[in-house]
């Protein structure tokens, strides 16, 4: 049965969505990954299916499209692919913005993927992507998420560790902010002090750190979430410190993390999911403020554990606590300032 919605005039911004559809891909080789179960039901999610979702009854009035390396080019120079995702979210975010689907903005900002190692050079791919983003373009996202078990990230481990401190890749990242672009971070617990290193050599990028730094709970990190939460919770506070980096609250609900809600039956409640999160979402509310912190649904693959209502639900109870000023910030004003939306 579905919860009924809390606070429902409360206006969204959803900073972090993907779109994609997995029939059309040929599947990840090796044994399959709790993170491929997740996904399953999704293996079409596009406008209608985001639609049903951001309408299904919390007041989510626009999102941001965050990379998934969807719909790139079939050939062409190898560094110029990725342009066919930007292209075709641009089109999803024109469909949206006619108004013929009513006043939600899908795809109102645009993250997406240029790969920075290629150094002084990526500045040129960056400048196209902007040109086919129509004005949506915001930033890159380049992944970092490594680890030595590969029970932990399974088919997304696909770089090797130290990305983020890499010269090429740092040399691609400083033409970031002469265009006016932003970075998102995606990157597991243990890689942190990366981030915090990137952060301090580049303060004035602004970085969007995803999934709150990515507990992990999975491979060899199984039934270790609670040992580990004061080291996350060290290297978010030290993160803190460095006014460039904000932090998106959600990703929990990822196979790598394995909170018992994970392809729990039954689903599991609004209130279960925001007491599994709440000691992360809190930390991360502490060190960063209001101001510099943003719900995010990263649906579809937060549907390991919940439908979009019921996430939306739990992020609800877990600002019960907030002013409205912070309500504000924590649910559209941060993502439509970091991501410079004209809403």
């Amino acid at each position: 049965m579905a919860e009924e919605i809390l606070d429902p005039a409360l206006p969204i911004v959803d900073p972090h969505h993907h779109l994609w559809d997995r029939r059309v891909y040929p599947a990840p080789e090796g044994p399959e990954h709790p993170f491929l179960t997740a996904i399953a039901p999704a293996q079409r999610y596009l406008l209608d299916e985001l639609m049903a979702d951001t309408g299904g009854g919390h007041n989510v009035v626009a999102t941001v499209f965050v990379e998934c390396r969807a719909f790139y080019k079939a050939d062409g120079p190898e560094a110029l692919r990725s342009l066919g995702e930007t292209e075709f979210v641009n089109g999803v975010a024109a469909m949206s913005a006619s108004g013929l689907y009513g006043p939600f903005r899908a795809c109102a900002g645009i993250v997406g993927n240029v790969d920075l190692t290629l150094g002084d050079s990526a500045a040129g791919i960056l400048e196209r992507h902007v040109q086919a983003g129509g004005g949506r373009f915001r930033g890159v996202r380049n992944s970092a998420s490594q680890d030595d078990d590969p029970a932990v990230l399974g088919p997304l481990n696909r770089v090797a560790a130290g990305f983020y401190r890499r010269d090429d890749f740092r040399a691609g990242f400083a033409r970031l902010a002469p265009l006016g672009l932003s970075f998102d971070a995606w990157l597991l617990e243990p890689q942190l002090p990366d981030l915090i290193d990137l952060a301090r050599a580049f303060p004035e990028t602004t970085i969007v750190l995803d999934h709150v730094g990515t507990p992990l709970g999975r491979g060899r990190y199984e039934g270790r979430l609670a040992e580990r939460f004061p080291v996350w919770r060290d290297n978010i506070r030290e993160l803190a410190r460095s006014p460039n980096v904000v932090v998106k609250l959600g990703g929990l609900a990822m196979a790598f993390c394995n909170f018992p809600s994970f392809l729990a039956e039954p689903r599991a409640s609004s209130e279960q999911l925001a007491n599994e999160w709440r000691p992360y979402v809190e930390s991360c509310i502490e060190a960063f403020a209001p101001e510099r912190c943003m719900f995010e649904s990263n649906f579809p693959v937060d549907m390991g554990a919940c439908d979009y209502r019921t996430l939306w639900n739990a992020f609800k109870r877990l600002a019960d606590g907030a002013s409205a000023d912070e309500k504000t910030a924590l649910f559209s004003g941060t993502a439509t300032q970091v991501y410079r939306l004209d809403l």
